[in-house]
Formats: structure tokens, C-alpha cells, sequence
């Protein structure tokens, strides 16, 4: 690869037209970038000093070829493309208009730099459908102020989406201010999001600023709305409605410039029915929903999770520690109603217990060990992606993506189309999958 030697941020090029790579990489030096033309459709690419990739294939199947490996290897590698042709399932992917246009070009690529620095403080782990669904959402929203209600039960990691939403918004190098609203008492709430001046109330010997100033021009991360009674209900709907508030013992109008993320673990719609939850302010917040699923709905990702889980909890002076196949397949067809919180403090657990080697099953509580299977297809497939020995996390995710795409199969009578329907992925990406995996023959209509 033709490269630069500076710290500029690198933007890999990926063009068949050897006139068009040159004009897009003297374009990328003009915004500060260093531009890196791949020489061949075989070349490596070290996605770590890599903020994103360029991709306008003319047709030309090696760099399409070269493109999928990429996406392949390095599905959080954000992609912009030059050609509808060019375009991915998995990962962060954006269309670049034609004719090119520099401003276009400045905002998507300061988007990736974005997106990499989200994956990297904020990783949504895994690459089951419901988690992929979340990405998609999260990219489509980012760059909007439009207010977003994230539900979903406890545990499932609500936070971290708001989060990353922070992180690729053009918000991102304001605060992001998280005040959970349920755990605080009613009668103090107010204060906690408004402030108060001095002398507001009794107990009050200083002034204090509030959450939502303290987030001003970032994001407010409302987590446990649905615990929020309703006379506080009516003081934020107002504030949402007019931009403005007050604080505690104070008659001057503020006004505040902040992006509301709310989250719930309560069906609020059912709050609305039941007269727990004001209905204007349920639509006033629920204008984007995303759902984060329970962790038994996504267990083909509990490879990857064990895995980074694992790692983060692994100690200084401890060995490598692995879940066997047996282990690994018990955990699977347990219900997790405590979700990723209940994994990570298992793990956390396992790690003190057994500092390193395998996890057998006998080393597993008795309630993982004793709990009844779930009616879960992705589950059966655990115990196979996790090895005993030689273990990766790509071969594991490999054998993973080939079970779900063989049960596709054979529920879509070996008719491939029908099959790309229920994985939602492309035909084209389903057909150069079933060779590599060497699946056998399918009927393409």
C-alpha cells in the first residue's frame, strides 16, 4: 500500500480507476487526511491505524472482492461508498453523492472518526440480528437531536447505546450527563435536573447547578424515566416543550441547549393506560425507540461476550482463562433474566474463583447448572463455536454464522433468496458465504 508517514488520520482508498484514486487522494490531503491507495486486491489492512475506508468498485470485482474481505475482517471499520454496488450488511456503511462534494466528504469522514472512537469507548458487542439492528439505528439517529426512548429489561446495557449515541453525534465533545431517576428521592429530584439557589429550600446553604445545565450543548441521559412521578413529569415536559427551566428558588428563565436520551425498563405504554406515565410526554420522548434485547434472545453473541468479559476481568498475574464446550452450552440455554449485568458479574466471579485454565461446568453456580433449557435454536449452536482447544473468537463466530445459515437453508427449502430473506442479509453476500463455507448446492431463485 502507497502510504504517508505522518499521524494524520489514514482513509484506505479502494478504486479501480487509477486517475479517480489519485484525485480522491489529493482531495483527502486537502481536509488533513492521509490517504492509503491499496496496490492490490490482496493487500492487508491494519484496521487500527485506519479511520475509515473509501470504496468506488466501477464494477471491478477485485475491489469488491477486496472490500468484503476487509468488511470481513474488520465489520466496525467504517465504509463509504462511491457506487451502489458497493454496499455491506454488517458495520457502519454511508453512501458519498456523485459528483463527490468536499463538504459531504468532511462531515461522513469526521462521522467515521466518530464511530471508531465510539467502538472503542463503547463497544456493543456482538453480531446477532437484534444487536445489529440496534447499530443501525443508533448510526441512523447520531446525527439528529431528535429525542430517543431506549427500553429494554434491566441489565441489558441501555446506557452504553446512549452512550454511543453521544459519541458519534455532533455532540460529542460536550458532556454527557446520566442521572438515573429512579433511584432518587422524589422531593429531591427536582433540584437534582433544575439546581437550586441558595436558601431554595432548607438544606440548601449553597447554590447548585443542575443536571441540565451541566449538560448544556451535550446530551442528557435520563435513565429509569418510568420511575419519575408525574408532578416531575409535568416540570420536564415543560422544559422539553419550551427549552427553558428554572431553577429552585429562582424566577429567571434559563434557557438550555441539550439532547435527551431517556431509557425504561417498564412497558410505558402500559404506564400511559394505567395513569402512571403522562401520554404527551411518552411521545414527546418516544419520537426514536430503540429496544436492546434480553441477552437470551442474542445468545449466539455469548462467544464474543465471554470472551471480552474474560479478558477485561482477567487479573495482572493471571493466566489465560476459557469456558469449555459443555460449559459454554449450559450457559446458553439459561434464561439470564439478569442479562449482560448477570454474565459480567459471573464472569467476575469465575475469574476470582479459577484464575486461569477452563471453566468446566462443575465449576458454574447450581442455578446455571440446574436451569431448564430454553426452546432456543441459536443456543445448541454455543457449545460448538466454543472449543476446548485452539479457540478463537473468529473461529467461534464462524461456526456461529455457518449453523444459522445452514437452519436458513433448510427452512427455505435450499432456495437462497428465501434464505437471505429470513438472515436479512443480500443474496450475493449469502451465496459467497455458502462457498466459502462450503455448504452445498442451493437453488439461487
Amino acid at each position: 500500500m502507497a502510504t504517508g508517514n505522518d499521524s494524520r488520520a489514514k482513509v484506505l482508498v479502494l478504486d479501480a480507476n487509477v486517475q479517480h484514486a489519485a484525485e480522491l487522494s489529493h482531495r483527502l490531503k486537502f481536509l488533513d487526511y492521509d490517504p492509503v491507495i491499496a496496490e492490490s486486491p490482496g493487500a492487508e489492512v491494519d484496521s487500527g491505524e485506519i479511520a475509515a475506508v473509501i470504496v468506488d468498485d466501477h464494477g471491478d470485482a477485485e475491489v469488491l472482492e477486496t472490500a468484503s474481505r476487509i468488511r470481513e475482517q474488520h465489520p466496525g471499520l467504517p465504509f463509504l461508498c462511491l457506487s451502489g454496488d458497493a454496499s455491506f450488511d454488517k458495520g457502519p456503511n454511508w453512501a458519498l453523492d456523485l459528483p463527490l462534494k468536499r463538504s459531504q466528504l468532511k462531515h461522513l469522514l469526521g462521522r467515521a472518526e466518530r464511530y471508531q472512537g465510539a467502538e472503542r469507548r463503547h463497544r456493543i458487542t456482538g453480531t446477532s440480528h437484534p444487536i445489529r439492528a440496534v447499530r443501525r439505528l443508533i448510526e441512523q439517529v447520531a446525527d439528529f437531536d431528535t429525542n430517543v426512548l431506549v427500553t429494554g429489561q434491566s441489565g441489558t446495557g441501555k446506557e452504553l447505546v446512549a452512550r454511543t449515541i453521544h459519541d458519534l453525534s455532533a455532540r460529542a465533545d460536550k458532556p454527557f450527563v446520566p442521572i438515573n431517576c429512579g433511584a432518587i428521592p422524589a422531593d429531591l429530584l427536582e433540584s437534582e435536573l433544575f439546581g437550586h439557589e441558595k436558601g431554595a429550600f432548607t438544606g440548601a446553604i449553597s447554590a447548585r447547578t443542575g443536571r441540565f445545565e451541566l449538560a448544556e450543548g451535550g446530551t442528557l441521559f435520563l435513565d429509569e424515566i418510568g420511575d419519575m412521578s408525574v408532578d416531575m413529569q409535568v416540570k420536564l415536559l415543560r422544559v422539553l416543550q419550551e427549552r427553558t427551566f428554572e431553577r429552585v428558588g429562582s424566577g429567571k428563565l434559563q434557557r438550555c441547549n441539550v439532547r435527551i436520551i431517556a431509557a425504561t425498563h417498564k412497558d410505558l405504554p402500559q404506564a400511559v393506560k394505567d395513569g402512571e406515565f403522562r401520554e404527551d410526554l411518552f411521545y414527546r420522548l418516544n419520537v426514536f425507540p430503540i429496544e436492546m434485547p434480553p441477552l437470551y434472545q442474542r445468545v449466539s453473541d455469548l462467544p464474543q461476550l465471554l470472551e471480552e468479559l474474560l479478558i477485561a476481568h482477567r487479573g495482572e498475574q493471571q493466566g489465560e482463562l476459557r469456558v469449555s464446550a459443555t460449559a459454554a452450552d449450559v450457559l446458553a440455554n439459561y434464561s439470564w433474566p439478569g442479562n449482560i449485568r448477570e454474565l459480567s458479574n459471573l464472569v467476575e466471579r469465575l475469574a476470582i474463583i479459577k484464575p486461569e485454565g477452563i471453566i468446566e461446568v462443575e465449576d458454574l453456580p447450581a442455578k446455571y447448572r440446574d436451569a431448564e433449557p430454553l426452546p432456543n435454536a441459536e443456543s445448541n449452536m454455543v457449545s460448538e463455536a466454543m472449543q476446548l482447544t485452539n479457540a478463537n473468537l473468529k473461529e467461534s463466530l464462524q461456526s456461529v454464522e455457518c449453523g444459522l445459515i445452514e437452519q436458513a437453508m433448510q427452512a427455505s427449502n435450499g432456495v437462497v433468496a428465501k434464505a437471505a430473506r429470513l438472515l436479512n442479509m443480500r443474496r450475493t453476500t449469502l451465496v459467497e458465504k455458502i462457498a466459502k463455507y462450503e455448504l452445498g448446492p442451493a437453488t439461487t431463485n
